[in-house]
């Protein structure tokens, strides 16, 4: 689960699951059974424990390449030796978790002529690293705080996944889709041989341009006429960023990313399978912005009363309605 905000997984599992219940995932993230790590694109992910070990080291490359070409952090450490650099890290960090900020003094006095920021990011990309609770539980508060996976599991990272494996999995996600799709999603290149090579094992369709899609043979395929209800994701989640082709979801010129920077929390309404709306709730009202054209009001009960129910989910107890701004 896409997870940069700690408690928009809960969200996006609440919209999936029948029943979900914070402290479902909260007693996972407790238990270590589940963790919140950088993965696809360097982004924050909510993953197993179990995926943590094995696919981290498949997402290795992706991280160095973000650190050293994707940041500015990789260039005004140049000149920093980076083994020696992860190896003090990753003492410091199995010591006790810290802040990015913590780490960066601790590692400037170790290079006291490099900037302690792109020191202590370059632990943040590079290293396998967990974000600790209380972020990550349910309304968990408090600094954000990392320690290396092999401190808080108790176990080192691998074996590595396949690429082979992950294609299924991306597949069996989002397909189907094509190469370039999956290579947005995860943020890895040069996946064209993975695909030839599973080539027999999957199933291919052309879309109405003409590109090539792939799918696992027996994935559910519904009929286009199937009713697609409201539905009420977290920002970021993972079903945005799925394809290259963003249009399959998105309206034309409509952008990701509308978590705002004050920390409150926003998400996208589906209708008919589309983005159409955008959602804030304040005070117990999700207000809830359309996209361009409004939505008709024949569509309101049935928006208005997976709304309340997603209030309920966030903030249980209040008085609570659904109310339909002007189009955005």
């Amino acid at each position: 689960m896409q997870a940069q905000v700690p408690d928009l997984p809960y969200v996006g599992l609440w919209s999936r699951l029948e029943g979900f219940r914070h402290e479902e995932l909260s007693r996972l993230v407790e238990s270590r059974k589940a963790v919140r790590m950088s993965l696809h694109r360097c982004t924050i992910h909510l993953v197993t424990a179990r995926d943590c070990l094995r696919l981290r080291p498949l997402f290795q490359p992706v991280l160095e390449r973000g650190f050293e070409t994707g940041s500015p952090f990789g260039r005004q450490v140049a000149g920093v030796n980076r083994k020696a650099l992860l190896d003090a890290g990753r003492a410091l960090l199995a010591e006790r978790p810290l802040t990015v900020s913590e780490l960066g003094k601790l590692l400037h006095e170790q290079w006291p002529d490099q900037p302690s920021e792109p020191l202590a990011y370059a632990l943040r990309y590079m290293e396998p690293l967990v974000f600790v609770p209380p972020r990550g539980i349910w309304g968990g508060r408090g600094q954000v705080r990392t320690t290396t996976v092999e401190a808080w599991l108790g176990r080192p990272i691998g074996p590595a996944s396949t690429l082979d494996d992950l294609v299924l999995r991306y597949l069996a996600a989002f397909g189907p889709a094509t190469v370039i799709d999956m290579q947005a999603w995860s943020g890895m290149t040069r996946m064209r041989e993975v695909f030839e090579r599973l080539r027999l094992r999957l199933r291919t369709f052309r879309d109405e341009r003409g590109r090539e899609l792939f799918d696992l043979p027996r994935a559910p395929r519904p009929d286009p006429e199937t009713p697609a209800p409201p539905r009420f994701l977290p920002d970021y989640d993972n079903i945005l960023l799925a394809h290259e082709d963003r249009s399959r979801i998105l309206g034309p010129g409509r952008h990701l990313g509308m978590f705002s920077s004050n920390a409150v929390m926003k998400g996208s309404l589906l209708l008919d399978g589309f983005v159409r709306a955008m959602w804030i709730p304040i005070k117990g009202t999700l207000v809830i912005t359309p996209f361009g054209d409004p939505i008709p009001r024949r569509e309101h009960t049935a928006i208005a009363e997976e709304g309340l129910r997603l209030l309920e989910f966030v903030a249980p107890g209040e008085k609570h309605k659904v109310t339909f701004g002007p189009p955005d």
